[in-house]
Formats: C-alpha cells, sequence, structure tokens
C-alpha cells in the first residue's frame, strides 16, 4: 500500500484511458486532497516524515491540473496551481529536511508550470538554489531522490512526457538527476534544471495534442493475449486498476 486515496487515482486512470478529463481532473482532485488530509496509516500531513508520503496528494492536485488543461478548463487548473503552491509551502512546517523543502519548492514551480502561472522560470532556480544550499546536510542523494517525496515529484513529468514518445519512458529517473552523487546538491538541483528545460513544452504539447497518457505501470510487449481496439497495439501497460494500450493508453481488449 502507498497512501489512502480512497480509490480515486483508480478512478483518475480510467477516466484518462476513456479521454475523458475532465472527469479525470475531479478524481485527480479528489484523491490528493484525501491523501492530503490523511496520507498513510500513522502519518499526519504536518508531522515529520522521512520519506514524505504527502508527496503523493501535491502529485495528484498537480495532475489535476493537466487533466483540466487538456480537457480545455484553464479556469480550474489555475485553482489547482494556485491551491497546490500554497499547500506544498505550507508543508514546509511538517516536513524537515532542508533536502525536503528543496523538493517542495521543485513541487511549487511545478504547479506554476502545469497551471499556466506565471513565475515558472524564476520558481525552478529557486529550487535549484535551495537543492545546492542543501547539499551540506546531504549524505545519500540517491536514498532521498527514490523516497516517496521525490518520487512523486518525478511522476507527472514522466507521465507527460510518455505522450508525445509513443507510450515509452522519455524522461527516465537517470536524466532527472546530475552525474556525480559526489556532489549531492548539484545531483539533486538538476531535477530543477531539466524541469525548467522541459517541462513547459511538454505540458503545451499534451494540451495541443488533446492527449494525457496514463501513467505507466507494469508492461509487457507483443503481447499474445492483448490487443488495442483502437491502435492495434498488442503492448498492454497494467496501472492502478487498469488494463491499457500502451501506446495510446486507451483500454485494451483481451483476446482468446
Amino acid at each position: 500500500m502507498r497512501t489512502q486515496d480512497a480509490g480515486h487515482r483508480a478512478a483518475a486512470v480510467a477516466a484518462i484511458a476513456d479521454r475523458d478529463y475532465r472527469r479525470a481532473g475531479d478524481e485527480y482532485t479528489r484523491a490528493g486532497w484525501r491523501v492530503l488530509s490523511d496520507p498513510r496509516e500513522g502519518i499526519e500531513p504536518f508531522g515529520a516524515d522521512e520519506k514524505g508520503w504527502v508527496g503523493d496528494g501535491l502529485q495528484y492536485l498537480a495532475t489535476s491540473a493537466v487533466c483540466y488543461r487538456v480537457a480545455g478548463n484553464d479556469t480550474r487548473a489555475t485553482r489547482r496551481g494556485v491551491e497546490g503552491v500554497a499547500v506544498a509551502k505550507d508543508l514546509t512546517n511538517g516536513l524537515e529536511h532542508p533536502v525536503q523543502h528543496a523538493c517542495l519548492d521543485e513541487f511549487v514551480a511545478d504547479f506554476r508550470t502545469v497551471a499556466g502561472l506565471d513565475g515558472v522560470e524564476a520558481a525552478y532556480r529557486e529550487a535549484e538554489s535551495a537543492y545546492k544550499d542543501a547539499g551540506s546536510a546531504i549524505d545519500n542523494p540517491q536514498a532521498w531522490g527514490t523516497t516517496p517525496l521525490f518520487e512523486s515529484a518525478a511522476t507527472l513529468i514522466q507521465q507527460v512526457a510518455r505522450g508525445p514518445a509513443n507510450g515509452e519512458i522519455a524522461l527516465p529517473w537517470e536524466d532527472l538527476h546530475g552525474t556525480d552523487p559526489g556532489d549531492p546538491g548539484r545531483f539533486l538541483a538538476q531535477r530543477a534544471v531539466v524541469k525548467r528545460q522541459r517541462f513547459p513544452s511538454l505540458i503545451q504539447q499534451v494540451i495541443n495534442d488533446g492527449f494525457l497518457a496514463t501513467p505507466r505501470g507494469t508492461t509487457e510487449y507483443d503481447t499474445d493475449h492483448h490487443r488495442c481496439p483502437h491502435c492495434g497495439s498488442t503492448d498492454v501497460n497494467w496501472v492502478a486498476e487498469s488494463v491499457v494500450c500502451l501506446r495510446c493508453s486507451r483500454p485494451t481488449d483481451e483476446t482468446s
């Protein structure tokens, strides 16, 4: 079990598969609020938590904004962005480590990006500086980079990048980080650099295409048991409670 989203994330993924992006935005919003109020058994949203489970809630709110923009509902996307910026800043009262504060700065920049708010470049540069300033307090940057908080901050750009890449992993974990973990601050600051350079254009592309891919889950290529009725692919993606085409993210049919 990850976080307690009351099934709303699975409903959001199913809505994306149905190309119902407004409903997906609503379900991701509900998932975000649910996790932010009660992330996980024994974890409080405003308490110290080295893993940062509350990050899932931020990710779901940010994803809702993307869904609304693809659906053409920019007003609701803006509201989610404003809410997300406020929540990410407020969570610094609970999460204690400087590197977690830097990741929350990264989330602030993400919310500005996905909602089309002003100040995107400045926000990512602020996150980049925060990571570098936190460097002396980081003993193992790879370990921090794989905690739920940091993974949540990476998931959405990876999901957005899948659509233009025919469903493949276009932005792996390694590309989001620096090459030298011996310099922890710069290693993690690369996340903000990559997002500043790539995330705004990726968001604009999915809006222009009118297509947001589902998240990537467990995949299988060239199967003999599924074929997509929409594009003919036999490549499958199992994610949340949905079985979708790896290529077009629509529901795929099981063959006899």
